[in-house]
């Protein structure tokens, strides 16, 4: 009963990770995708998405990091997944699920799914090239404007060689927006051999074996839900094991939160850290009602030395 870490283009990167990991509950993360065109990418690339690959393949914490690839042309994607897997990447997993318009227009991500033959070649070209030990999985939508090729593309990837599937159970037409069919993932779970994990609308424990119970899926993938609540993925573990859970206080949520702003000064240019702490605390506000107190009082904050200023001076009050 796996919790995998769902990547997230602009959220999920690997300060997140590693946060997210260091507090717990989390099996598996998968980076966010490595844009494939027509060539084979340079190691640097590689190792500025995933620098796990500098650890083992693994977050600071042990969580191993699957690197995802995101293209279109079978030998292309297949150097490149070599080249991933040669510099220590513990599983490549293939992106057919991305719903962003600058992805899709060129034929990347979830547009693929219109095309079930395409994503056959794809899956099939990889898994055939890359070391046998190293896993080959797949993340796909529900459809592109519809469902009516769900099994289809899923049994796709399947009778290629994958050795997992990932199920965000929506269209991408459907976006983001609730409810998430995972009555659809049960069907692709019974079509085919190979095993699936159920993403989608996961927030909390009664989602959690909700999706399970309606799915039959063991593994459950988390990307907001886990962004929103740090501890989810302990909270799940311990109700699992019939526990009590003592959830993460928000004085403590504070101090987690000064360390991801040191993270953040040290890997991005300074004009960006506070957009990125302050699109955390917006996600957070489902879980936190005080981020949203947080995130107007800090509104014009740009410079990083007045957002750690600012940052310090709250949490004091906080506590």
């Amino acid at each position: 009963m796996k919790i995998v870490l769902a990547p997230m283009e602009g959220v999920v990167d690997a300060t997140m990770r590693h946060m997210l990991t260091d507090i717990g509950g989390v099996d598996q993360c998968v980076t966010e995708f490595v844009r494939i065109s027509d060539r084979l990418l340079p190691r640097k690339v590689f190792y500025r998405l995933s620098p796990e690959l500098l650890n083992g393949g693994k977050t600071a914490s042990g969580v191993p990091v699957i690197v995802q690839l995101l293209g279109n042309n079978p030998e292309v994607m297949a150097m490149n997944a070599c080249r991933a897997a040669k510099l220590g990447a513990p599983g490549i997993d293939l992106n057919f699920g991305c719903p962003a318009k600058t992805v899709n227009k060129n034929r990347g991500g979830a547009v693929l799914l219109q095309f079930p033959e395409e994503i056959y070649s794809i899956v099939k070209k990889v898994r055939d090239e890359v070391p046998a030990d190293v896993p080959v999985t797949a993340k796909m939508r529900l459809g592109f404007a519809d469902k009516t090729l769900a099994l289809e593309n899923a049994s796709a990837i399947a009778d290629a060689g994958a050795d997992g599937l990932a199920v965000h159970a929506r269209t991408k037409v459907e976006g983001y927006k609730p409810p998430a069919h995972w009555e659809w993932i049960a069907r692709i779970r019974e079509a085919i051999d190979i095993p699936v994990t159920a993403n989608g609308e996961v927030w909390d424990y009664q989602d959690y074996l909700k999706c399970r119970e309606v799915s039959g899926c063991d593994d459950v993938m988390i990307g907001r839900g886990l962004i929103a609540s740090p501890d989810l993925g302990l909270l799940i573990n311990s109700h699992n094991r019939g526990e009590e859970f003592e959830p993460m206080s928000w004085p403590c949520m504070l101090s987690v939160l000064e360390d991801y702003l040191e993270r953040v000064v040290v890997q991005m240019a300074p004009k960006y850290v506070h957009g990125r702490l302050k699109q955390w605390l917006k996600m957070m506000q489902r879980r936190y009602p005080q981020a949203e107190q947080m995130l107007q009082e800090m509104r014009t904050l740009k410079e990083v030395g007045e957002v750690r200023d600012f940052l310090q001076a709250y949490k004091a009050q906080a506590i």
